[in-house]
């Protein structure tokens, strides 16, 4: 006989896996060859991730953002030392009974999403990353003591990976961003390459703004780039999940490189064939002999 409390355990952790899957996200390709109990641990943690960004997406207010904030960071305080009431808090302590999640990776977290609580500007590269390792690669730390590894690098290519795909969500969600009052491309950068606020808000793929998202897409590259040498070979059979994310971002890249880095026009998407296709061909290199 089920037991009240497994009962609710079920009831939560359908809820959380439902806001994953409605979400959308690109991420929930790459977990869909999970076996279930990290498939169900992961979908907890994207649940949760979605429901707090989105809790400040959504508020009237600044203060409003802010309270909300406070709520999600007492239910995290709760899901290692009381009682959550959120259900998808709920189902996060549940899996956190399983895996060695680090409290401090969510508490960045939700750190990050606050820095959007009154959006500001980046003046540089380096000042972005402090926000990008917060809201991606903190979340990244998370995910790979569920997915499992062996090799201590592997925490240092989830941080190197989690730059790559903020770096280009930033890029492919310029315009929409700026229409929410959030810029985060370096001042620095912009003024450099003569991109003012208000064409980003205008929508207008000026030479300049195509020679400044060259030059944005180089470094994204890059960042893939230097995430790659990092990866842990031996750990390929269990990061699997994490191989199929920078697979799907790199495409997203490399379709913005294609369009001439047109992305204040139309928002640049893969379609779902297109990202399965990518996961299954990932998760079967992840099974062939080293």
């Amino acid at each position: 006989m089920v037991s009240e409390r497994a009962r609710q355990e079920i009831i939560d952790q359908r809820f959380a896996t439902r806001v994953t899957r409605a979400s959308g996200s690109n991420f929930y390709y790459s977990f869909l060859f999970l076996p279930r109990a990290q498939r169900e641990g992961i979908h907890a943690i994207y649940a949760f991730c979605r429901v707090v960004d989105d809790s400040v997406d959504s508020a009237g207010s600044a203060l409003e953002a802010a309270n909300r904030v406070a709520f999600w960071r007492g239910e995290l305080a709760a899901c290692y030392g009381g009682v959550p009431t959120h259900p998808i808090a709920r189902s996060l302590a549940s899996h956190l009974r399983s895996w060695p999640i680090r409290r401090q990776n969510l508490e960045e977290i939700i750190d990050g999403v606050a820095m959007d609580v009154t959006p500001r500007r980046y003046a540089t590269f380096d000042e972005l990353q402090g926000y990008c390792y917060r809201v991606a690669s903190a979340v990244g730390l998370v995910c790979i003591e569920v997915f499992g590894y062996t090799r201590p690098e592997a925490r240092e290519y989830a941080s190197a990976l989690g730059l790559a795909f903020q770096m280009t969500n930033i890029l492919r969600d310029v315009r929409a961003d700026a229409l929410r009052g959030r810029i985060y491309l370096p001042t620095e950068e912009t003024r450099r390459f003569g991109c003012p606020d208000e064409d980003l808000l205008a929508g207008r793929p000026t030479p300049a703004f195509v020679s400044m998202m060259r030059f944005q897409v180089e470094r994204a590259k890059g960042l893939f780039a230097k995430a790659e040498s990092l990866f842990p070979r031996e750990d390929r059979s269990t990061l699997f999940a994490a191989e199929i994310m920078g697979s799907i971002y790199a495409a997203i890249l490399e379709k913005i490189e294609r369009r001439g880095y047109d992305v204040l026009r139309e928002k640049v998407t893969l379609s779902k064939p297109g990202k399965l296709l990518i996961a299954t061909r990932c998760y079967l290199r992840s099974r062939a002999p080293a």
